[in-house]
């Protein structure tokens, strides 16, 4: 059996991705995330926080979870409420988030801003 040709094989879907499940396999150990400095980490742990309060107080009006506007693709992203919460405790105990499946078919009308949140929860709150 002879070799085949590079232009003979299916494009990489991986190609130039930096966590490409291939590269544990053999290869350079991928570089380490910078350690997060304590203002970091605590931004991160009232992040976790709020977002218990967000979702305690909306999830039962039918918010599923939070919608950000990427800044690299340009695209919206909805994150439901515990991808998010495992994202943020992610990036608290790794320095670094590492990507996830999108949201399959989303109802945008289910999801909402950090800052609808933010003002939800005051308004809620100050009326307590």
């Amino acid at each position: 059996m002879g070799d085949v040709p590079p232009d003979a094989l299916p494009p990489d879907p991986f190609a130039g991705d930096p966590h490409d499940p291939a590269l544990s396999l053999d290869g350079p150990e991928p570089e380490e995330a910078e350690e997060l400095s304590d203002v970091e980490r605590d931004e991160i742990v009232a992040d976790l926080a709020d977002l218990a309060v967000y979702q305690a107080l909306l999830e039962g009006r039918g918010v599923r979870g939070i919608v950000v506007d990427c800044g690299d693709c340009g695209e919206q992203h909805f994150h439901e409420w515990s991808l998010l919460r495992a994202s943020l405790q992610q990036l608290l105990d790794e320095g670094q988030m590492r990507p996830h499946e999108p949201a399959f078919d989303p109802d945008p009308s289910s999801y909402v801003t950090w800052e609808y949140c933010r003002g939800y929860a005051d308004a809620v709150l100050s009326d307590s």
